[in-house]
């Protein structure tokens, strides 16, 4: 395996333009049209609807399709965890700079998806280290906000990063399971922690867990 430092410069230095590369994902129409069903088309677990993530103040939420891949956002904490899986992601996005993203990853068996879950966080707590690392120009701070006591738990974490040139994002981001199948949520913005509504999406997350099986 690559050594992660080495591997990530790049991802790093993009990481506080993270919103900003959201939305411009999303100028496609094809993307940008609302998808009412919140199951996975055909197969897999159900994922999330626009309305069941954290409320934005000015804002309304758009829900992308369920497509099959990582989205980038999610590759800079956790790309070393992805080969060896199929997985699936729903985008979100506003009108304004706060995106989201809900990935499910549905394994063999219940015990690989623990050890997968378990990995996950393991790698989302260790992100703003290798962040530093990666570009000195950006200051990562990483905060754990504790489990949630759904189905087979799922954590809640917090990444903060602070650009030399005075970029400034905030991120949260969840692991939860339930038997064979793990999801992670993440919701992005400019600002730092207290811009994050961590409440709101503790909420999201147990709905996130509850729909998979």
């Amino acid at each position: 395996m690559s050594d992660p430092i080495q591997a990530r410069p790049i991802q790093a230095r993009r990481f506080t333009a993270l919103t900003a590369l959201s939305v411009a994902a999303f100028t496609t129409a094809a993307v940008l049209a609302a998808v009412p069903a919140d199951a996975a088309p055909g197969r897999g677990p159900a994922f999330l609807s626009a309305a069941q993530l954290p409320p934005h103040p000015f804002s309304a939420w758009t829900a992308g399709k369920v497509t099959d891949g990582v989205p980038d956002e999610l590759r800079l904490c956790l790309d070393d965890v992805f080969p060896g899986y199929d997985s699936r992601y729903r985008p979100f996005r506003t009108d304004l700079d706060t995106s989201a993203r809900q990935l499910t990853i549905v394994t063999g068996t219940a015990t690989k998806a623990k050890a997968l879950a378990d990995r996950m966080n393991r790698e989302i707590r260790a992100c703003a280290q290798r962040i530093e690392q990666a570009d000195p120009e950006i200051e990562a701070t990483y905060r754990s906000y504790g489990s949630l006591p759904v189905e087979e738990g799922a954590r809640v974490h917090g990444l903060h990063t602070a650009a030399s040139w005075g970029a400034t994002d905030i991120r949260l981001l969840s692991v939860g399971r339930d038997g064979r199948t793990v999801t992670v949520v993440d919701w992005a913005q400019l600002g730092d922690f207290s811009d994050a509504p961590v409440r709101a999406f503790k909420r999201t997350t147990t709905t996130a867990v509850n729909k998979l099986y």
